[in-house]
């Protein structure tokens, strides 16, 4: 009688387990976040004089002649750096820790985001369509070696919206501008 018990009951939890791992295995997924294609939070604006999408503050980088430079080429795997294209955005220059953790921006965040930058966060530009690049020296030794004013020239131009020359990069989701023009001199 004991075995027997047994048996029934190892029976039946091996059906409910079945029946449980079917159950979870339909249950309905929850779709991952989707972009919307918007500027987060649009009510934070950049200060009147500090451009406009369509009339930018100012440049921010010089125009390559190719995308890497000499020093990007010689650093990257067997001499072949990642692809990239020369791209100009009109965007907001923001500190990305900020926007992508609470999605403040503009002259209203223009404080702390400027402390951000001051303090080695992330350099953002914020595009019109919503797009988030990264910003970096494209100059990859002097990069490394401290030898660029990129960050400087971010805090300057904080909550201002710049028109942005670079080498374009995107891998793994990730959006990148590479900015030449900031090597001390």
């Amino acid at each position: 009688m004991l075995k027997r018990t047994k048996l029934i009951l190892g029976t039946v939890s091996v059906a409910l387990l079945g029946f449980t791992l079917v159950q979870a295995d339909e249950a309905p997924k929850k779709a991952p976040a989707k972009s919307s294609g918007a500027v987060l939070h649009p009510e934070m604006t950049v200060a009147d004089g500090a451009g406009t999408y369509e009339k930018p503050a100012g440049t921010f980088g010089e125009k390559p002649s190719e995308p890497w430079t000499a020093t990007t080429i010689g650093a990257a795997v067997d001499k072949k750096a990642q692809p990239g294209k020369i791209v100009t955005v009109a965007g907001e220059i923001i500190d990305l820790s900020c926007y992508l953790q609470v999605g403040k921006h503009g002259e209203k965040h223009k404080a702390c985001g400027t402390k951000c930058l001051q303090n080695g966060q992330p350099i953002g530009l914020l595009a019109k369509n919503g797009a988030v690049y990264m910003l970096m020296d494209e100059e990859h030794d002097p990069r490394r070696d401290g030898q660029t004013t990129l960050r400087q020239a971010a805090i300057d131009n904080f909550a201002k919206i710049m028109e942005v020359t670079g080498t374009e990069t995107t891998f793994g989701g990730y959006k990148a501008i590479f900015v030449q023009g900031f090597v001390k001199k």
